[in-house]
């Protein structure tokens, strides 16, 4: 059993002992510490919860709704919903903050809480320390008989998120339509099975072919949107003749697409055609991860304007976008952050803009994929163990390879002219992400191996 407390929120798997998993124990625990550092500092009792399908979302959904009315706080239910519904919602309804109850790309035997500010936004990394200490004090005061909260359940926001997009100034509604896009999704059985299909209906996408679109948390593949686990929409949309493929996570904020040839049209290029859509109408700033495709960063130069790196996670590259005044930015992972919109990953506010831009373009997709710097990502992992020192670890690489531009930012990424490699810990799972970028597969993958076997090698001498 694993339970993770980082800047990405409280994630575990469900079952097991208290403090070992993400257990009923657990879930008020956190919730309640969260629930109390809503109302000190906002003074605000109201929050918004909001699930993706997980078979586990209905036994923490009613923990959590429980615990925050315990402590006073009105809490708004939007039952069945995705992450960027939820960052909605929370400044639509005044709220004090939003709780979503996904694990994201994670299997269904993970949940977790991902934790809003007033603002909709991911909670910054010293606001989550402050949760994680009141949690571990338990020094939390509930609400008496006559003062608890209630639950009001609003399921108006697939509708309202629906509308959000469709009156953003770059989405064109009445060109998707006249594109009359035939189009294949898979939404991994999870609320992208009702958020998707609404949203192509309403910009007027008349063929759909739906996989997967039963939210009933029964994954039928790993969720996370790598090319391994896509093989049957690769296939769907060449039976079907489909003009491309859409997929998206359990909560809907990584958003990637299958060209019509059954390739993938590749989820670090997600952002990078949005980006490039949005700044041929805006003039301005990008910015994406450390670990995201240097692609971006050479389609923002070639419009004139600059690219900044962030440290990975969502509210890091938010505060970057925000100090840059950035206009597009997101994560290579297929998550496309548009302040227009609001400061959240968000695959339904993407397809609109991708839509728009496929329309737009008026070729297939393969061929606006083959229109972008080819760049190729190796993405490994080692997993942890207890007694590993990964600070230590990730010094020694960096004084074998002191000659080579590094930055430690996030971990380390090491340059090399064209290429480069970024190590570092993730925050939601016990591993460390190895991830290597070059203009040939091979480079890339051989390039990974060597760090690889260089952290063998040093783990070999310990």
């Amino acid at each position: 059993m694993t339970l993770i407390k980082s800047i990405s929120g409280i994630r575990g798997t469900i079952g097991g002992k208290a403090g070992q998993g993400l257990t009923p124990m657990d879930v008020v625990k956190f919730t309640a510490a969260y629930g109390s550092w809503v109302i000190k500092t906002t003074q605000i009792r109201k929050v918004v919860i909001g699930r993706d399908a997980r078979i586990s979302g209905d036994m923490v959904n009613n923990l959590v709704a429980g615990t925050l009315q315990g402590l006073g706080i009105e809490v708004i239910n939007l039952g069945l919903s995705t992450t960027p519904t939820v960052e909605l919602a929370v400044p639509l309804e005044k709220a004090g903050g939003g709780i979503i109850l996904t694990a994201s790309h994670n299997p269904k035997q993970w949940n977790a809480l991902k934790l809003l500010n007033h603002k909709g936004e991911f909670i910054s990394d010293a606001e989550g320390q402050y949760v994680l200490e009141l949690a571990d004090s338990g020094d939390v005061e509930y609400a008496g008989v006559n003062d608890l909260g209630k639950v009001i359940h609003d399921d108006s926001y697939l509708q309202k998120h629906v509308d959000h997009v469709l009156a953003l100034s770059l989405v064109d509604v009445e060109a998707i339509k006249a594109a009359n896009f035939k189009i294949a999704i898979d939404c991994v059985n999870s609320t992208g099975g009702l958020f998707v299909p609404a949203l192509l209906k309403a910009l007027g996408v008349k063929t759909i072919y739906p996989l997967y679109c039963t939210p009933n948390g029964d994954f039928p593949h790993n969720p996370e949107p790598l090319p391994e686990n896509l093989t049957e929409i690769s296939k769907l949309v060449q039976e079907k003749d489909a003009d491309l493929g859409i997929v998206v996570d359990p909560d809907v904020d990584r958003l990637c697409f299958v060209c019509e040839d059954g390739s993938m049209f590749g989820e670090e290029y997600t952002l990078v055609a949005v980006a490039d859509y949005v700044l041929k109408h805006t003039p301005g700033n990008t910015v994406s991860n450390l670990s995201s495709t240097r692609a971006l960063r050479d389609v923002t130069e070639k419009a004139g304007m600059e690219y900044h790196a962030a440290a990975v996670g969502e509210v890091n590259v938010v505060n970057k976008m925000k100090a840059c005044n950035a206009i597009i930015g997101g994560e290579g992972n297929g998550g496309v952050i548009y302040p227009t919109s609001h400061y959240g990953r968000d695959a339904l506010v993407g397809i609109g803009l991708f839509l728009t831009h496929l329309a737009k373009y008026g070729k297939s997709i393969s061929m606006l994929r083959s229109s972008y710097p080819d760049y190729h990502i190796s993405k490994n992992k080692i997993t942890l163990t207890a007694d590993m020192d990964i600070d230590a670890l990730l010094l020694k690489v960096q004084e074998k390879y002191k000659a080579q531009p590094h930055s430690t930012l996030d971990g380390l990424k090491i340059e090399f002219d064209n290429e480069w490699v970024h190590l570092r810990r993730s925050n939601t799972e016990p591993i460390i992400r190895i991830y290597s970028e070059a203009q040939n597969e091979t480079v890339a993958e051989n390039l990974a191996s060597k760090i690889i076997s260089d952290i063998k090698e040093i783990l070999k001498l310990n």
